[in-house]
């Protein structure tokens, strides 16, 4: 059941982060140098996300608890290096999804979505240096005075959420534009605050991702999950090959797109050294409005990573990000229990949460890629998407 809301000084329900602290941050924040397994040094961010969603772990707000040690975990044998971890929890004492049929499906403020959470829940809000409203501290008559321009900063304010039915440490939500109740359609805003919080991290194991409607996305408001898996992924450095040569790449305007080289395949990289976020949250914005155009339901995960190649020049490199977006035919309706794994975000990078200890124990490498490759875009669909594209890469 939802938490009642609070009157806020205006007469209106008060927003369960109103009250939360602020973590700001520039661009002297960003790190991009020093990224690397094996060095435990943390960002000032990671500690601030850790030691806050620690505190919540100690009050009880989760519906359970991770196992202090870490969720068993077991790499599978195969070139792939999938890593599946033992998660029953996860499938049982989680949130029931909402009744998703349309992947335009508008966003019904009637229904659960993340204004009704209670206050205990938010870790802290999100704030760029500058960023509209943020000088506006000074009680009541400075804030009207502000107008509009404080109203429109307090909307666009992003907010970080526990999620209390974690995949792993530090699993929580991104709610890139929380108080504007929109659906769950990735933004252009979106996608630079997800890639602005893997660049706050000075942890590789930080992952972000996205869930659109009709590929696993449970709740229809605006978020991402970010979460740290303390192992890596063989996403962070699989081949791949660009889409288009130079100087067809993707002009000025958005960045080059390349093509996974590996089964399960069929997924769009994008990679940024972090010196074109901008630049890089157009391009994913750009490529989920095409995927959206055409009826595509889709997947989008963000971890450290090399530069792409085939095979890359710097493997062991993870000073940038890699963006990997996954087209799929849309599907509605609960996900089976009766499946070891639901296919979603991690699941496509190579990180298998699952549901039981005998599919855990069982599960091979032909059996997980016979999974994706059921989900992804059939091969002959993707080649006709690459043709539009291509098209607006050369636009």
């Amino acid at each position: 059941m939802a938490a009642p809301m609070e009157e806020d000084p205006d007469g209106g329900p008060a927003l369960p982060w109103a009250q939360a602290p602020v973590f700001s941050y520039s661009e002297r924040d960003l790190i991009r140098s020093g990224v690397r397994w094996g060095d435990a040094a943390g960002s000032r961010f990671d500690a601030a996300l850790r030691s806050a969603w620690d505190q919540r772990v100690s009050a009880g707000c989760f519906r359970y608890r991770l196992p202090s040690d870490g969720l068993p975990s077991r790499r599978l044998p195969g070139p792939r290096r999938f890593l599946a971890q033992l998660n029953p929890q996860r499938a049982t004492e989680r949130r029931p999804p909402q009744d998703i049929r349309s992947l335009r499906q508008p966003f019904e403020p009637e229904r659960f979505n993340f204004t009704r959470i209670p206050a205990r829940e938010v870790v802290f809000r999100l704030r760029r240096e500058g960023e509209a409203g943020a000088e506006v501290q000074a009680g009541r008559e400075a804030e009207r005075e502000a107008g509009a321009e404080a109203q429109a900063g307090r909307e666009a304010e992003a907010v970080l959420v526990i999620n209390v039915s974690p995949l792993e440490r530090g699993h929580v939500l991104l709610l890139p534009e929380a108080a504007r109740g929109l659906p769950q359609l990735l933004t252009q805003e979106a996608a630079l605050r997800a890639l602005e919080l893997v660049f706050l991290s000075a942890d590789p194991g930080l992952r972000l991702g996205f869930n659109s409607l009709g590929a696993a996305a449970s709740v229809n408001h605006l978020h991402l999950h970010a979460y740290y898996l303390d192992q890596s992924l063989g996403l962070e450095s699989a081949p791949s090959s660009p889409l288009l040569a130079p100087p067809e790449a993707g002009g000025r305007r958005f960045l080059p797109v390349h093509l996974l080289s590996e089964p399960p395949g069929r997924g769009l990289l994008l990679y940024t050294d972090g010196g074109d976020l901008a630049r890089a949250a157009l391009t994913l914005h750009a490529l989920c409005q095409l995927l959206l155009h055409r009826s595509l339901a889709h997947n989008l995960f963000l971890c450290r990573g090399c530069p792409p190649g085939l095979p890359p020049a710097q493997p062991a490199c993870r000073l940038g990000v890699r963006a990997v977006l996954w087209p799929r035919a849309a599907l509605f309706g609960p996900k089976p229990l009766s499946q070891p794994f639901a296919v979603a975000l991690c699941e496509l990078a190579g990180h298998l949460p699952v549901n039981n200890p005998q599919d855990y124990r069982s599960l091979t490498e032909a059996r997980v890629l016979d999974a994706l490759g059921s989900h992804v875009l059939p091969e002959e669909q993707f080649s006709q998407l690459l043709e539009d594209v291509s098209q607006m890469l050369k636009e």
